[in-house]
């Protein structure tokens, strides 16, 4: 006969859960049967509705009650049971398997404790494999449906003195079985994540609206009055956008992230990224700008990333960045964030979590800029609001030792490397054009003077009245913020360009008129066909086969504008399916933008 399988821990304590209300439904609808019960049957009812009802509630209402109970019976109690097999990484730790009782001798606060198995072998092991153990609790869980999971003090007539629920496992179904569960506990209970891994921060912030995107910092900003543009002007003697320097101005390149830690084989990584964005310790001042990186098998803890980007090489990959901030906090500075977006392979949810995060201070205490230069930046664990969180507590246990073993400890510390670079003329030119804050790609500024420009022209120069608010029939102003969230596109619209540039004169390329009218055209022919074409799959992040898809339609695009000199061809073609026109893409309504933006 078959030994039957154990249930796992959490899929056991969600079905008690389910079992627990039902029981007081069911004893619920039994006491308003008042003239089919005695007196003393009702009694025993009420009795044990309160019971099961106030157990219930205690564990979400009285939350700090019951951890501070837990930690005592866990203090008390002294033995543990292994979620999942540990091997020793090395002397001085301790090996178990899967479900053996292990005796904790001394908790340590690093999150390694000393435990003794039952063959008596001592050793250090990690807290995130551990569950408390409970006797009557794992004999009460081989029982489905017992009612003996709330014990019952005295009882009175008018309701029941409950005491606490004895299942230790409680503040796990608090947060595993609720309205939004907490992926990330489970995750590093189950020992598939480090201790320090949180849920995104950054991601989280992306996903609330459009203010922390770049597209909302590429608008134009109105003064107080609403009457006029705060950092969009135009100068007459050069005809163009006036240049407007910044508090911060300066590149910065992204080397590489060393000694991440692994996640477990349960969840399958789909990208490896680090998003940063200007930070005063309270609150984010500019948009979030996200870089992939690459690794290779042979090294998976080695993050790497391709700064200078050329060609058709993706402008995701770029590590070379540009930084504008206009804010005069004496605090300012960049906070990184590094991450991975990931799937479990048990259940196919996907999520972002957080592998560490630095902040790096661009101003000493007496205002000066901190210098240009290579900074080797160790990570911290938990989220940007958490102190004295480690990504990986296996890393700094033993960093008490000697001078050598101090030496090794930092070596295997989880770090971002990092380069701020100083401006020279051109590029300081180049970024004065840009709105007084954003982040984005070295790779694409190019792109964005353009349309700076573009609107300095209809905003500024072109438009009979300035008190007008009429929505203007320009279709790049119209869908150029779209890009932003779509950097395949933005690759295509750079690919392009770089050929036609290509085949101008020199004479030509001094021209700034002729240049806004040569990439009007190459716009037009780009990126407004793709925009709007049926066959381009959404955009999704981090799913290859999408991404893949999407760069096959964009590929075969860009070689069939190559071979017919221009889209028309294309846009003709009976092949060719597009998406039912929208005034949108026409329209421009930049007072349209500021107040979504602002909302």
């Amino acid at each position: 006969m078959l030994a039957r399988r154990q249930r796992d821990p959490l899929q056991s304590l969600q079905r008690r859960n389910q079992e627990l209300k039902q029981q007081v439904d069911d004893l619920l609808s039994e006491s308003r049967l008042k003239g089919a019960l005695e007196a003393s049957k009702r009694r025993d009812i009420y009795q044990r509705t309160g019971a099961l009802t106030e157990g219930e509630d205690d564990d979400s209402s009285a939350e700090e009650d019951e951890e501070e109970e837990e930690e005592d019976e866990e203090a008390t109690s002294g033995e543990y049971i292994a979620v999942g097999d540990f091997t020793a990484q090395q002397v001085g730790d301790l090996t178990f398997k899967k479900g053996e009782i292990l005796l904790i001798i001394e908790k340590n606060p690093d999150g390694w404790w000393m435990a003794k198995n039952a063959k008596g072998n001592k050793g250090l092991i990690p807290r995130t494999y551990l569950e408390p153990y409970n006797k009557e609790e794992d004999q009460e869980s081989s029982e489905e449906g017992s009612e003996e999971d709330v014990e019952v003090g005295d009882e009175t007539a008018e309701g029941a003195e409950v005491k606490q629920r004895t299942d230790s496992h409680w503040s796990a179904v608090r947060k595993a079985i609720s309205e939004q569960i907490n992926t990330v506990d489970v995750l590093t209970t189950m020992g598939a994540i480090p201790a320090g891994f949180r849920p995104s921060t950054l991601f989280q912030l992306l996903e609330e609206g459009n203010q922390f995107r770049a597209s909302y910092f590429l608008q134009p900003a109105l003064t107080t009055s609403q009457l006029a543009f705060r950092d969009l002007m135009w100068d007459a003697k050069t005809g163009s956008i006036r240049s407007r320097p910044s508090r911060v101005s300066l590149i910065l390149t992204l080397w590489s992230c060393k000694m991440i830690p692994l996640p477990g084989a349960s969840i399958q990584v789909l990208s490896r990224h680090v998003r940063f964005c200007l930070f005063d310790g309270n609150k984010v001042l500019s948009n979030i700008h996200t870089v992939r990186a690459t690794w290779q098998p042979k090294t998976p803890k080695t993050w790497t990333f391709s700064p200078q980007v050329t060609g058709i090489l993706p402008c995701l990959l770029d590590g070379d960045c540009f930084i504008r901030s206009n804010s005069s906090s004496p605090d300012l500075g960049i906070l990184f964030e590094l991450g991975i977006s990931y799937i479990r392979n048990s259940t196919g949810e996907r999520g972002e979590l957080s592998c560490g995060w630095v902040f790096l201070k661009l101003f000493d205490a007496s205002g000066i800029p901190i210098p240009a230069k290579t900074y080797e930046l160790f990570l911290n664990g938990g989220t940007p609001y958490e102190k004295g969180v480690e990504v990986d507590p296996s890393v700094s246990r033993r960093a008490h030792g000697s001078v050598f073993h101090q030496m090794m400890t930092v070596r295997r510390q989880p770090q971002l490397l990092v380069k701020l670079r100083s401006l020279n003329r051109r590029s300081r030119n180049m970024l004065s054009l840009l709105p007084e804050t954003l982040i984005g790609s070295m790779c694409s500024v190019h792109l964005l003077i353009f349309y700076r420009q573009i609107l300095g022209d209809v905003l500024l120069k072109d438009r009979m009245s300035m008190h007008s608010a009429d929505l203007i029939s320009n279709p790049v102003l119209a869908t150029f913020p779209k890009l932003l969230e779509q950097p395949d596109i933005m690759d295509a619209l750079r690919s392009s360009w770089a050929e036609k540039e290509s085949t101008l004169k020199r004479s030509d390329k001094r021209d700034k008129e002729l240049l806004k009218a040569v990439f009007l055209l190459v716009y037009h022919d780009c990126v407004l066909p793709l925009l709007h074409s049926a066959l381009l799959p959404p955009f999704r992040w981090a799913e290859e086969e999408t991404e893949a898809a999407r760069w096959k339609v964009i590929a075969d695009f860009l070689k069939q504008n190559r071979e017919n000199e221009g889209a028309l061809q294309a846009l003709l073609s009976p092949a060719g399916l597009h998406e039912p026109f929208d005034i949108s893409e026409q329209t421009y309504d930049f007072l349209g933008e500021i107040r979504k933006n602002a909302a």
